[in-house]
């Protein structure tokens, strides 16, 4: 019989008049504005069996969801606003944006209590008013936290300007996901040509080098108890924990980069001390067995990457991992309790 509840951690949602905009941004701007959001919502706002059926599920968060939760048997969505977000557009537009779907989301929860939570967006193109807006949304709202969606217009937390984010999430304890965007312009054009630039390879390539920046940067020095929460399974930095200690060790004591200095702890310590990892879209054994190996059973948290990877025998995989039943219910309940205070 099963003894745990199934919480599903990075699931997406978009409200119909954020794809709207969407829509009018595609049709006002070149593809060479930002070619990675010109092919992801390209795609998914075009007219493919997938895509359309993609776009009616992430806007809903009705009975259609519901009917598909119950079929996976997710007892709980940790609802994040789907990428870019309102990272896209200007600072006003998108703090105004990030409240109306705050606003909005918190809304959906309230009459799904038992079924939703939700992580907060933000518009780091204004780090004030994104801190303010996450205080707003945790205490006014019942929000757990914030999503970011990677880079913002090319730009990543690490710049101290975005500090006052990490500062205000520290000071709420309550933790930012860091949920991939396509490459930035200054990176994609090598994953373009061979069609590398989303979640098959350039969405982990793009987050992880954007979590080992704030890393390097020396954030968690500034702020100790700050918690991260990455996908699928660590967008591949616990398989180079050893080679990240090793290299950086090496490049600090050689004084090559102006932009590497000492840190208090290993990059590894960080990444296990301040970091959680979800299997969203990741639902493979050797790679999730390995992931709470090197972490720890505490830090890796059940996903399933809805809508864009619903596929409801994949819980299988999870369910028939061969870990006690304590742990399992650590891997789908207890550490998401914990990590989001649900």
């Amino acid at each position: 019989m099963q003894s745990h509840l199934r919480i599903a951690t990075e699931e997406a949602w978009a409200p119909r008049h954020l794809l709207e905009r969407y829509r009018k941004l595609l049709q006002s701007t070149p593809a060479a504005w930002d070619p990675g959001f010109h092919s992801l919502w390209g795609h998914f706002l075009g007219t493919t069996p997938r895509a359309t059926a993609l776009a009616a599920r992430i806007q809903d968060l009705g009975e259609g969801r519901l009917r598909d939760m119950d079929a996976s048997g997710i007892a709980r969505q940790l609802l994040l606003l789907t990428a870019p977000g309102v990272q896209v557009f200007d600072a006003p537009t998108g703090s105004a944006l990030a409240r109306e779907t705050n606003d909005e989301l918190a809304q959906h929860i309230a009459r799904h209590p038992t079924r939703y939570s939700g992580l907060a967006a933000i518009a780091p193109q204004d780090p004030r008013g994104a801190a303010q807006e996450l205080e707003r949304a945790v205490k006014t709202l019942g929000l757990k936290g914030a999503v970011v969606n990677s880079h913002t217009q090319g730009e990543y937390l690490d710049a101290p300007k975005y500090w006052e984010i990490f500062e205000a999430a520290q000071s709420l304890d309550v933790p930012l996901y860091i949920h991939p965007n396509t490459p930035s312009p200054a990176m994609i054009q090598p994953f373009l040509t061979r069609g590398l630039e989303g979640a098959v390879y350039g969405f982990a390539v793009e987050t992880g080098l954007h979590m080992m920046r704030i890393v390097f940067a020396g954030v968690f020095d500034r702020f100790p108890r700050l918690r991260v929460v990455l996908g699928h399974l660590g967008e591949g930095l616990p398989f180079w924990l050893f080679r990240l200690d090793f290299m950086h060790r090496s490049s600090v004591a050689s004084k090559r980069y102006p932009g590497m200095q000492p840190l208090q702890r290993k990059p590894s310590e960080y990444l296990k001390d301040n970091v959680w990892v979800t299997t969203s879209g990741m639902q493979w054994e050797p790679a999730i067995r390995y992931s709470q190996s090197v972490l720890g059973m505490d830090r890796v948290m059940y996903a399933m990457d809805y809508p864009y990877q619903f596929v409801a025998e994949e819980v299988k995989v999870t369910d028939e991992l061969p870990i006690s039943d304590a742990d399992k219910k650590l891997l789908y309940q207890t550490n998401a309790e914990r990590v989001f205070r649900l």
